[in-house]
């Protein structure tokens, strides 16, 4: 099984895709958790780069790197993982760069389908979790947690954009869910954390 979650910064994939992790886990699953960009030693170093603040990159060459980031991540960890039976965790995915890079930078929706899609060798999630809430709030969070982590300088890159930035994100992904309901659900991300796990667990096949 695949899983992704998705979402503006600091809406709480962290904690949701730890405590899914348990679940699955208590349920005598092998599970690997991991994330994007920064899944794979290539991912590492693309991650210092694309995330950094002071890191200056048009649009095209954001779209690319996360691009070589994914196209190595599921060859060497996610493909891998999945064909040993694991359930894989993925803390963002395809989905990112065709809102991020579609929605938020203005690039065409489809075209980056259609690379994302290249990219992943038709690999796409059994279900993909949307955490929505509000922007100004979520972004609050964000810089918040990367100053108590000492992130700001070397990863804040995303959560330096402005709020406009942030609200066509969260746009999106709304929209970019309603063209794909079959493996996208929306979760309501101001819940609790434990009230979040229980909406993303009723949107399991296997817990429904």
């Amino acid at each position: 099984m695949f899983l992704t979650l998705e979402g503006i910064e600091g809406a709480g994939k962290t904690t949701l895709l730890e405590n899914l992790a348990e679940v699955f886990r208590t349920l005598n699953h092998e599970v690997l958790v991991t994330r994007e960009p920064g899944g794979c030693a290539l991912g590492r170093d693309l991650r210092a780069l694309l995330l950094n603040p002071e890191s200056d990159i048009c649009p095209e060459a954001e779209l690319f790197l996360f691009l070589a980031d994914r196209a190595q991540h599921v060859a060497e960890v996610i493909r891998p993982a999945l064909d040993r039976g694991m359930v894989v965790l993925c803390d963002r995915y395809a989905d990112s760069t065709i809102v991020y890079q579609g929605y938020g930078r203005g690039l065409d929706v489809e075209r980056l389908r259609l690379l994302n899609d290249m990219a992943v060798g038709g690999l796409w999630p059994d279900r993909t979790f949307v955490l929505d809430m509000d922007p100004a709030e979520a972004l609050r969070r964000a810089r918040r947690r990367n100053a108590e982590q000492g992130l700001a300088g070397t990863e804040g890159r995303f959560e330096a954009e402005q709020l406009p930035f942030h609200t066509r994100i969260r746009e999106g992904f709304k929209v970019w869910a309603a063209h794909n309901t079959k493996r996208i659900a929306i979760l309501d991300a101001a819940d609790s954390p434990e009230g979040l796990m229980h909406q993303a667990l009723a949107n399991i096949d296997m817990f429904e």
